[in-house]
């Protein structure tokens, strides 16, 4: 398997959260996540969490074959937690947290994982694109934007409603993350698909994802066309074009295009 990689934090002089990685029969993506206060109960911070997680990950992938992905990747959340367990507040809400999206090869198949708001396309030789998406975090956010909205951006009252929403990571009825509990894998989408249906396949975090889901730049089959065309980096400066056109504040952008699936 062939793995091209670009990543790109919001803004020149930032702290890229975001982290990706590929062995030969495996793509790791990883979408950190934090809020204002979050250096206050971690001392890493959220970039260390999503590398740590990350490279636990992969090492894992590349040394147990034999047991499925939920399981490799409770067992990486649980190492990350023991790490900074003792000297941070791994529980706190507001505490660093990650996306996961996951493919592995593995005896002709082509296995998924996607927990949180990270994105996994298949490009199926045969009809459309299979997209795994995890859309639980977006539909409980839209309850606090409003609330979020009419408050000053950093003001106590704004941190009270992110804290409520954060706090309902992780929580029946909530939505899933990477984070503290290793547990959260179980909540993890999953699935497979036989390699010979398949010609490519991308990871895309939630700041790359934006090229369909925020700005209608394209359908996921044009995604696709652009990735075989041209690559991942231009999908991002797509993004890049239309945040700077709408005024939206950028975010950590990263793609993992995985090609010749079949080949190790």
């Amino acid at each position: 398997m062939r793995v091209t990689m670009t990543s790109a934090a919001a803004r020149t002089g930032r702290t890229n959260e975001d982290f990706t990685g590929a062995l030969p029969t495996a793509a790791v993506l990883i979408d950190g996540a934090g809020i204002p206060g979050t250096e206050s109960v971690c001392r890493h911070g959220v970039a260390w969490y999503a590398s740590r997680l990350g490279g636990s990950l992969l090492g894992l992938l590349s040394l147990v074959r034999d047991r499925g992905l939920p399981t490799l990747l409770a067992e990486a959340i649980e190492q990350v937690t023991v790490d900074h367990r003792s000297i941070c507040d791994v529980t706190d809400p507001i505490s660093p947290s990650a996306t996961v999206a996951v493919l592995r090869l593995s005896d002709g198949l082509i296995e998924y994982l996607v927990l949180g708001d990270s994105v996994v396309v298949l490009d199926r030789a045969d009809g459309a694109p299979l997209v795994v998406s995890d859309p639980r975090e977006v539909i409980i956010s839209r309850s606090y934007r409003s609330a979020l909205r009419a408050t000053a951006a950093g003001s106590e009252e704004y941190h009270r409603v992110l804290r409520s929403l954060c706090a309902r990571r992780n929580q029946p009825g909530g939505f899933w993350v990477a984070k503290d509990d290793p547990r959260a894998a179980d909540e993890a989408i999953t699935g497979s698909c036989p390699v010979s249906e398949l010609t490519g396949a991308v990871l895309l975090s939630n700041g790359a994802g934006r090229v369909v889901d925020r700005f209608r730049l394209t359908d996921w089959p044009g995604v696709m066309a652009v990735l075989e065309s041209s690559g991942p980096a231009e999908v991002i400066d797509l993004v890049r074009q239309a945040e700077a056109r709408h005024a939206v504040a950028a975010d950590d952008a990263t793609i993992a295009y995985c090609t010749d699936l079949g080949e190790v």
